[in-house]
């Protein structure tokens, strides 16, 4: 067993150069209302959830994105009814939300 059930990974990289990325596309914000979702629904910490901030994932053409680990599932969202249905259906219930799924062939 991991120490942690579920790691949410959000890439929080900026670009200054006008390449796409996550920092230009509300990806803070995201990381910020799912860290405070899991923790009002008492999910965080050992045995639970554990939300992290993170470079670039090399994923920008999907971006904003986040990636759930152990199950290395990869996530594009709009906006915080977006996190609210992965944090409800994918960390607390354990069910992935198919139509918030990057595309596997989605890359830089």
């Amino acid at each position: 067993m991991s120490y942690y059930k579920h790691h949410v990974f959000f890439c929080l990289n900026e670009r200054s150069n006008g390449e796409a990325c996550c920092a230009h596309q509300g990806a803070q914000a995201a990381f910020d209302h799912c860290k405070s979702r899991v923790k009002s629904l008492g999910l965080a910490g050992p045995g639970g959830v554990r939300v992290n901030k993170a470079g670039c994932l090399d994923r920008c053409a999907g971006g904003p994105v986040a990636v759930v680990y152990p199950e290395e599932t990869w996530y594009t969202f709009v906006d915080t009814d977006d996190i609210d249905e992965i944090v409800d259906s994918h960390l607390k219930n354990g069910q992935a939300v198919q139509r918030l799924l990057l595309a596997p062939n989605v890359g830089r």
